[in-house]
């Protein structure tokens, strides 16, 4: 059986990658968090609606969550853009 192991050392100088997100990392995630999370609440409003035909609840939830996801989008950005400008 042959080794499919690689022979040559990596291409690219990159520290030894120990499995744990840099702090970094975890600051652009907090960052990103309520965009997550709305984009989340808007999977889950249209996962329910896949199987049958919605209601005007189900619309009116998907709506709401589509507006939620805008404004964490628009909110992102401009925390982003305001971190620019100072």
């Amino acid at each position: 059986m042959k080794s499919i192991a690689a022979l040559q050392a990596a291409v690219t100088a990159a520290a030894p990658f120990d499995g744990e997100p840099s702090d970094a990392e975890l600051d652009a995630i907090d960052r990103e968090l309520p965009v997550i999370l709305a984009d989340v609440d808007l999977l889950d409003a249209q996962i329910m609606t896949i199987d049958r035909t919605p209601t005007e609840l189900d619309e009116r939830r998907i709506r709401r969550a589509r507006r939620r996801v805008l404004a964490a989008r628009r909110d992102l950005e401009n925390t982003a853009t305001a971190g620019e400008v100072a």
